[in-house]
């Protein structure tokens, strides 16, 4: 029987490469050895003519090196993954591990994963699904699970996730107009001036609170991260007329976030106020940080934003009239400050901050 491929070495630099005599694509061999690359080719012709028996020895040497490689399933992958997760983060993996496009590949071994039992799960899920699974399968490759990927990267359909924007100011004032609950204003209040994740202000101490420099500085809950914001007098106006010791949000510290998140959006119903949440608030700090020339450090640092690309992908949407060359080199000589226009959301945003 004629064999698929050939072997054959090139003189100027001595190596061994193999030649597919089906395709006619070529292969080094990595090597200047001749008995090392005759067992090569005889390893890819036998492995042609006998792809199940090999894929069986192939598991055969997995399973000397690791026992429980072919008994391992999904549902162990995302039960492992939980381990490493803490707070927030790891609810959110136990939400998504539930999610019923998952139920397909929950028993299946990974060794016995092909490529359209992963197509089934992208098929029959949301984006989270799609996100999350990407996350199993690099996690199992990072561990060793699975010994080569059953997907390329090319081959993962592109996550499309819901487009996020920040809350206007006009859209904040409708929300305050119709609250009549003391704290729950106060809260969205001070998550306009200090842009907070809803989980981290609803934990927030007075202890948090340095008065002598004006800082708010606290732990974010989701990543650990320091965040040191300095307020100015309207925010010490609001932080004023809350406790001085212990939560600032007695009642809404109570509440899951996801009930915090029900309520706000009950309010935005009432308001009609469409396409934002309590994160928008965040959003929208970045952004109006980013018109009115914060440096990027400066509100990397309050949001405790650890990349910058993060921040960044926060601020996007920020729209900023940058000075023209003409005054940035005539008032370079005069060593001016050249402030940065503002549009008129930014600057209605600055006179209400």
């Amino acid at each position: 029987m004629r064999q698929r491929f050939r072997l054959y070495r090139r003189s100027q630099s001595g190596r061994f490469y193999i030649q597919d005599n089906t395709t006619g694509r070529q292969e080094s061999l990595g090597t200047t050895d001749r008995a090392e690359a005759v067992r090569l080719l005889h390893a890819r012709n036998e492995a042609d003519r006998q792809p199940a028996i090999n894929a069986q020895m192939a598991r055969a040497y997995l399973t000397a090196c690791d026992p429980a490689i072919s008994t391992r399933t999904w549902q162990t992958v995302m039960e492992e993954i939980i381990k490493t997760k803490d707070g927030s983060t790891r609810h959110r993996y136990e939400r998504a591990i539930k999610e019923k496009a998952f139920d397909s590949i929950r028993t299946l071994p990974l060794l016995q994963t092909r490529p359209e039992h992963l197509m089934k799960v992208l098929q029959a899920g949301s984006t989270s699904a799609n996100d999350y699974l990407r996350r199993f399968h690099h996690f199992a490759r990072a561990m060793m699970w699975l010994p080569w990927p059953v997907l390329t990267q090319k081959q993962w359909p592109p996550i499309r996730r819901e487009e996020k924007r920040g809350i206007t100011w006009e859209e904040h004032q409708k929300i305050l107009a119709h609250e009549k609950n003391s704290e729950h204003r106060a809260f969205y209040e001070l998550l306009w001036h200090v842009g907070a994740a809803q989980i981290d202000l609803a934990r927030l101490q007075g202890e948090n609170i340095d008065w002598d420099q004006r800082v708010i500085a606290y732990r974010r809950q989701k990543t650990g991260t320091p965040c040191l914001l300095r307020f100015g007098d309207e925010v010490a106006a609001l932080l004023r007329g809350l406790p001085s010791k212990g939560p600032l949000f007695a009642n809404w510290i109570r509440l899951s976030s996801s009930n915090r998140a029900e309520r706000f959006q009950r309010k935005c119903e009432v308001a009609r106020v469409e396409g934002v949440s309590l994160h928008s608030y965040r959003y929208a700090w970045a952004e109006r940080a980013k018109t009115a020339g914060y440096p990027e450090r400066f509100a990397q640092e309050a949001l405790g934003h650890k990349s910058r690309a993060v921040h960044r992908a926060y601020a996007k949407k920020a729209v900023v009239l940058l000075p023209s060359l003409e005054e940035f080199e005539k008032r370079q000589v005069t060593a001016e400050v050249i402030p940065l226009p503002l549009g008129a959301r930014a600057e209605a945003a600055r006179n209400h901050c």
